[in-house]
């Protein structure tokens, strides 16, 4: 779509107040004009000089026959109050055409952000990955208000050139040989005034240029001050970002300097031209000069009156090009064609009957086409069971995740639920019964309550509640300071990690999806908030049919089936113990990940899994519970001294533990 079509395209939605816009601008004008006209003959009465209109321009014959069987006095005040009345008109009708235009450039602002709006809803997830969001939030807000006043501004150059014709109409009218030396005078005014709107255009596309770099570096930094602070970086990031604010100052700068010369460089070609007509008069008119000259001094009001618009018409050609690339800019950003789009299918999701089919899927991102992620996957998750993905980082785990709410669609094989291939289904419905807890948990400024009935905002109180103490995080909620009505900031930062996936996996619950997707819910946790989430995530999957990737091989034991993938390939498929005794890819991930001794002995020992898994344990309790001593966060000495005791405990267990792991490598070692 071109830049005159996308105007078109939202402007004609509007007809009315276009032709509203310009009608009462043409009304302003030819008031104008005639109140103009009508000045001459008054002024030079006053001043004592007989008005001859016998051999005067027809125009000025039409207008001044109201006046003419009327007593002198009387033609007058006719005159004056003909002149008020005109003025008045041309005023309100001014007025009126402002009012449609501000009214026509908000609604067209408005409509072009909720068309960018609905595109980013609409548009894949792959259209994130190759845009910066700061770009994007430049574009819905200020280029697009930028465009949407370019529109108007096309309006107004309408409406200008309107009123520049009436003028130009009642010079003509009056004395064309003046009007053809005037044009060419005033032609010197177009001559500069193209120069300055040359150089609008190019100060407009690097302010825009500029405009994007702010936005981009702002959002970024904002988004990322904790690595910031982390790594001593402000001074580094302020000069960065200051250096981009002065540019964009300074283009700013440049451009209003530009734009503000347009208007003083008119003005003073324009009264060169004035005086040049006066003298022209004398050359054309020197026989009769006193008997025309009303006719004269009505041309040069007119004239005068007419330079104005001509510097207006300028400053709006120069607005026009100064902006021309937020035009560019939007209209690039609202094409369709250009980006890409999930098709949609038309069949409503049903209950699952049997299971999910992952038929020899492959994938490769679209940014990079020739590097394979997944390669010929073919796996079957039977309903309500629980298959598991685990690898290495980089196995396509993920990825393989991502293609089953269609996030993506593989290049090669199908996904199928119950037979059918997953893109037949509606996108809307098929999305709608599957619940997703991932790793880096998403939750929106909001209070605790709107969070967790995202997925279903008609979801009653009791239902959120019974959520929330099925997650376990009831008891964390009503210590909250306004309970389910406390707002948890950014990205729900006034929470830690685990009560973050905890309100996730509440919001799931409330979902109550019939698929579910846990995505390393619990890699990010410490080993008591582990304990809590698994313990969730176990009531969240209970009877549902799950797909769970996990780098911690201790939370997949129990699932009902463990793929594992290398590179993009299935290389393992079976049970716990099963793929334990294969002695495989699995068994040597989880004797790394127990850090078990490989020469010859039992490496598969639970005891050593079971002590290594407690000491752990212990210590993030006992850690938990200094720390809330060293920071003097308990509220009675009571607590004080069973936190003690706490921790004395924990001690002695993790010597227990210890014991036992020595004991168990002597035993392995004889």
């Amino acid at each position: 779509m071109s830049s005159k079509k996308l105007l078109f395209k939202f402007a004609s939605r509007y007809p009315g107040r276009i032709v509203l816009t310009i009608i009462f601008g043409f009304l302003g004008g030819l008031f104008n004009g005639v109140g103009t006209a009508l000045i001459a003959p008054i002024v030079l009465n006053l001043l004592g000089v007989d008005i001859e209109l016998k051999s005067g321009p027809p125009i000025l014959k039409a207008i001044m026959s109201p006046f003419e069987n009327l007593p002198a006095n009387a033609s007058l005040l006719a005159m004056a109050a003909a002149i008020i009345a005109l003025i008045i008109l041309k005023n309100l009708s001014n007025y009126t055409s402002t009012l449609v235009s501000s009214s026509f450039k908000r609604t067209l602002t408005s409509d072009i952000r909720e068309a960018g709006l609905k595109l980013l809803l609409d548009v894949d997830l792959d259209f994130y990955s190759r845009m910066k969001v700061g770009d994007l939030i430049n574009r819905l807000s200020g280029e697009v208000g930028k465009a949407a006043g370019e529109i108007t501004t096309v309006i107004n150059i309408l409406i200008t050139v309107i009123n520049v014709l009436v003028f130009v109409a009642l010079l003509l009218a009056l004395s064309w040989e003046l009007t053809l030396a005037s044009t060419v005078l005033l032609g010197l005014v177009a001559v500069v005034n193209q120069y300055s709107i040359g150089r609008a255009k190019l100060f407009g596309k690097r302010l825009s240029s500029l405009s994007k770099a702010y936005s981009i570096a702002i959002l970024e930094v904002l988004s990322g001050m904790r690595l910031v602070k982390a790594t001593g970086n402000e001074d580094t990031e302020y000069r960065r970002i200051k250096g981009l604010i002065r540019e964009r100052e300074q283009a700013d700068f440049q451009s209003q300097a530009n734009s503000a010369a347009i208007g003083p460089v008119g003005e003073v070609t324009g009264i060169v031209g004035l005086i040049g007509v006066v003298f022209l008069g004398r050359m054309f008119f020197a026989d009769e000069i006193e008997s025309l000259s009303s006719v004269l001094f009505t041309f040069l009001l007119l004239l005068q009156r007419l330079l104005p618009l001509v510097s207006q018409l300028n400053r709006y050609r120069g607005s026009l090009a100064n902006n021309a690339a937020s035009i560019e800019i939007v209209t690039d950003f609202l094409r369709y064609d250009n980006k890409p789009f999930m098709s949609k299918g038309s069949v409503p999701y049903k209950p699952l009957q049997q299971g999910i089919y992952f038929h020899h899927l492959s994938f490769a991102y679209p940014t990079q086409p020739h590097k394979l992620i997944l390669k010929d996957v073919d796996l079957y998750l039977p309903r309500g069971t629980t298959l598991a993905l685990v690898g290495a980082s980089g196995a396509g785990k993920s990825t393989l995740a991502d293609l089953l709410p269609r996030f993506y669609d593989p290049i090669g094989g199908y996904i199928a639920l119950d037979g059918t291939d997953l893109r037949e289904f509606d996108l809307k419905s098929l999305r709608r019964v599957m619940g997703i807890v991932s790793q880096d948990t998403f939750l929106f400024n909001n209070s605790v309550r709107n969070n967790i009935a995202y997925a279903r905002p008609d979801a009653t109180d009791e239902e959120v509640v019974a959520a929330a103490k099925r997650a376990n995080a009831l008891e964390f909620i009503e210590r909250l300071p306004d309970g389910f009505n406390t707002m948890i900031g950014d990205r729900g930062v006034l929470l830690s990690g685990g009560q973050r996936q905890r309100l996730a996996i509440a919001r799931a619950l409330v979902q109550d999806p019939d698929i579910l997707i846990l995505d390393e819910a619990t890699s990010a946790l410490d080993t008591v908030s582990e304990r809590l989430v698994q313990s969730a995530i176990e009531e969240l999957s209970r009877e549902r049919t799950t797909l769970v990737i996990a780098h911690r091989l201790s939370t997949v034991q129990k699932a009902d089936q463990i793929a594992v993938l290398d590179q993009g390939s299935v290389v393992e498929v079976g049970k716990h113990d099963e793929l334990l005794r294969k002695g495989g890819y699995y068994a040597r991930l989880y004797r790394m990940q127990f850090a078990e001794q490989p020469q010859g002995i039992p490496v598969y020992n639970e005891t050593l899994v079971k002590a290594s898994y407690e000491v752990r344990t212990l210590l993030n309790s006992m850690i938990g519970s200094i720390r809330l001593l060293a920071d003097d966060l308990v509220d009675t000495p009571e607590e004080a001294s069973e936190l003690l005791e706490e921790s004395y405990s924990s001690a002695i267990n993790i010597l227990n533990a210890i014991e036992l792991f020595e004991n168990t490598a002597k035993l392995t070692r004889t």
